[in-house]
């Protein structure tokens, strides 16, 4: 009987994938009828002809891979060819015997040997491919699942904070860059909020030209430094500081997994976020009481030190909750299509997209498929940003 309700449950699993590359695809799992063996196939591909392959096993969802899988056979390990319908066999009755579970995770790792970039001092690397961006659990009318390539990219770890945010624009206002708002922030470690989305990208060149990078914004072929424009054009091959697109901060959001609500699964609670827990949701395991009671006195806002929080699998902090964070792309449905490349959002519009939800916000708004458009002359204390390079070797 044991074996029958372990059969059941592994042949309704989804699969959690790695987006990399080398890149891993068609995950499956199912047990042999009659045993306690269970084949896991998958699709490789890389730019070597054979890699390493290692296989993790979860029974909680993907919120931890703990469950012991060492006897192995088949496509597993070192000098696995690349190429479709790679099978590995697990023998489930001698590593994890007269157990079973209905959230049984399946991850594999595909190594190619070559080694990997090196992340400037602050960010991340963020590795290139196709990934399933959108929502499917909640049905979010905005972002239907969607399938995006997207090349890698730095992502900063933290959101920008007020002290460097301070630092910069007192360089910026003393080479050209005539109108950068002071901006607020709880603390110097905290994220910088109430600045617009014009002032965020004048800031990203600023901090590009103090730091002797290309400035990735221009106005009419000259650098952006002052004023409102609604003609900025980005450089996308400039080695300068810039906004993510709402594809990479998706992807560097997620951190590797599929179909999940949240950077790390499909719950959320203080523990996880700075944000506001209600019993609307159920995905919200919190209890109810509002704002964080970590970060919720000394008067609005109620923002946390960056950082306050777990990291997702990219090494990202605050991908959720404490403060929305502005996007490059002009906001659009149109736009938002199955099959893009680099997507960078509709080629006119008056709006911006935001993502990630803040300290004031229910868990709703702090999925990560949840687009929001706002003027980019907006500034308000739950709005803040990170950036990211493009400059990643290939």
């Amino acid at each position: 009987m044991k074996l029958l309700l372990l059969y059941a449950l592994l042949a309704l699993l989804s699969s959690t994938l790695m987006a990399a590359s080398p890149s891993v695809s068609n995950l499956t799992a199912s047990q042999r009828a009659g045993t306690k063996l269970v084949d896991i196939t998958y699709d490789v591909s890389a730019d070597t002809s054979t890699v390493e392959i290692t296989l993790e096993v979860s029974s909680d969802g993907g919120s931890s891979f703990t469950v012991p899988a060492t006897s192995l056979s088949g496509a597993i390990g070192a000098g696995v060819a690349v190429g479709t319908g790679r099978t590995i066999t697990w023998d489930a009755g001698a590593d994890w015997n007269q157990q079973s579970s209905s959230t049984m995770r399946f991850k594999v790792t595909a190594d190619d040997g070559i080694e990997a970039p090196v992340a400037p001092v602050g960010f991340a690397v963020i590795p290139g491919g196709r990934f399933q961006m959108g929502d499917a659990l909640d049905g979010l009318s905005s972002a239907p699942v969607v399938t995006v390539d997207v090349s890698a990219f730095y992502m900063g770890k933290y959101e920008v904070t007020k002290s460097e945010w301070d630092a910069v624009r007192t360089w910026g206002l003393s080479n050209g860059y005539t109108d950068l708002s002071a901006g607020s922030g709880k603390g110097a470690d905290h994220p910088v909020h109430s600045i617009n989305w014009y002032a965020m990208v004048k800031w990203c060149n600023a901090r590009s030209e103090a730091e002797g990078r290309t400035p990735c914004y221009t106005v009419s072929g000259l650098i952006y430094r002052t004023g409102v424009s609604g003609d900025v054009v980005c450089d996308w091959t400039a080695n300068g500081y810039r906004l993510p697109t709402e594809a990479e901060w998706e992807k560097a959001a997620r951190g590797g997994m599929t179909g999940k609500r949240f950077p790390w699964g499909d719950t959320i609670s203080h523990a996880n976020a700075n944000y506001s827990e209600s019993t609307s949701y159920s995905y919200d395991t919190g209890d109810g009481s509002g704002y964080h009671p970590d970060y919720d006195s000394g008067g609005t806002p109620y923002t946390s030190p960056v950082g306050s929080f777990a990291a997702n699998d990219y090494g990202l902090y605050d991908m959720a909750g404490n403060v929305f964070e502005w996007c490059w792309d002009r906001y659009s449905n149109s736009s938002y299509s199955d099959g893009a490349a680099d997507p960078r959002g509709a080629s006119s519009g008056s709006e911006r997209v935001r993502r990630g939800g803040s300290w004031l916000n229910y868990a709703y708004y702090c999925r990560v498929a949840y687009r929001r458009s706002t003027s980019p002359s907006r500034s308000a204390d739950g709005l803040g940003f990170r950036v990211a390079l493009s400059s990643v070797p290939q």
